[in-house]
């Protein structure tokens, strides 16, 4: 057997060798996921109040400087388009 016929099944099916998942029941699926989610979620680090308040603070002060930045963007092509069009 060829390795591309291991990776791809003899058939061609482009299986990968992947155990056959299509055999267990959708909750069987389910379970599998939510425990890998639960698992993943347990390595994140998750930071500290204080760190998430100051994260909170930068993207609010961030959101409303380009806010203005764009209305200011704005007000001036609006006052070019209406000087030009009266």
């Amino acid at each position: 057997m060829s390795d591309t016929e291991a990776r791809t099944g003899s058939d061609g099916s482009g299986d990968r060798g992947r155990p056959d998942v299509k055999k267990k029941s959708i909750f069987s699926r389910s379970a599998l996921f939510i425990r890998q989610v639960v698992a993943e979620l347990r390595k994140v680090i998750w930071p500290t109040r204080k760190e998430l308040i100051a994260y909170t603070t930068v993207v609010i002060v961030f959101v409303f400087f380009m806010a203005g930045v764009i209305a200011g963007y704005d007000y001036i092509f609006t006052q070019g388009v209406l000087l030009i069009f009266g």
